[in-house]
This record gives C-alpha cells, sequence and structure tokens, in this order.
C-alpha cells in the first residue's frame, strides 16, 4: 500500500534534515512545535515510523536509550557517550562481508546489524577536567 504524503510527514524529514545528528523522536517533536504548536506528538512519533519504514531516514536503536533518528542513510557504525548519552558516527570503513562471517548454532536468519561503540565524548571528558 503506498502512503501518500503529508504535510507533517514533511516537516518531520525537514526537522531530521535541519538538526542534523541522531535525534530522538523528543527532539523533533520539540523542534516543529516551535512553528507549528498545535502539532500532536503522536503525529511526530508515527511520521517518523513511517519515514524510516521506507527509507527516508534511518532508525537507530540505541542500547538502554531511546531510538535515534539520522538524517544519514548509507551504512555506518555510531558510538554512545556513556556519559551523556550522545551518539556519533564513528569514522570508519563498513565491514562489507561481515554478515557472511556470521556463524549460527541456533536457528537464527540475520537480517541485519547495528554497531555500536562506547566511550566517553570530548565533552564530557572536557568537563571532567
Amino acid at each position: 500500500m503506498e502512503r501518500r504524503n503529508t504535510i507533517q510527514r514533511d516537516l518531520v524529514l525537514e526537522a531530521v534534515n535541519t538538526l542534523k545528528g541522531h535525534v530522538t523522536a523528543e527532539e523533533v517533536y520539540s523542534f516543529i512545535k516551535k512553528e507549528h504548536p498545535n502539532i500532536g506528538k503522536g503525529t511526530v512519533y508515527r511520521n517518523l515510523g513511517i519515514l524510516a519504514e521506507e527509507g527516508a531516514i534511518r532508525r537507530i536503536e540505541v542500547p538502554d536509550g531511546p531510538d535515534r533518528f539520522d538524517f544519514t542513510l548509507e551504512d555506518h557504525y555510531h558510538a554512545r557517550c556513556v556519559k551523556c548519552g550522545a551518539v556519533s558516527d564513528v569514522d570508519m570503513d563498513v565491514v562489507a562481508d561481515i554478515m557472511d562471517k556470521i556463524c549460527d548454532n541456533h536457528g537464527m536468519e540475520f537480517l541485519s546489524h547495528d554497531i555500536f561503540f562506547k566511550g566517553i565524548c570530548w565533552e564530557c571528558r572536557m568537563k571532567a577536567q
């Protein structure tokens, strides 16, 4: 079933692309609400899901944190600061054949992967000094 494009969906996509980074649904909602105070939180969350499903944005499932939404569609890896929770891209080439190297003895059919590195971001390191 093809979905029709809506003004709300356009607003959500524009917000993700404007905010850059790896934004949460709440950050997208707050950004849009400044200019469009009548927009509902459910509308923003639903449209983020639709845009991710359609491949217009990338949903990043963050362990122990809210999902993030990324405007960068190419495969890439992420790092998460264990102090503040900030998510950033990791500057490295994607391991092209990683899915071919997985050994499984439990009957799992692997569909995709997300690799997250953990660390302490520059800003948190500076605050600690």
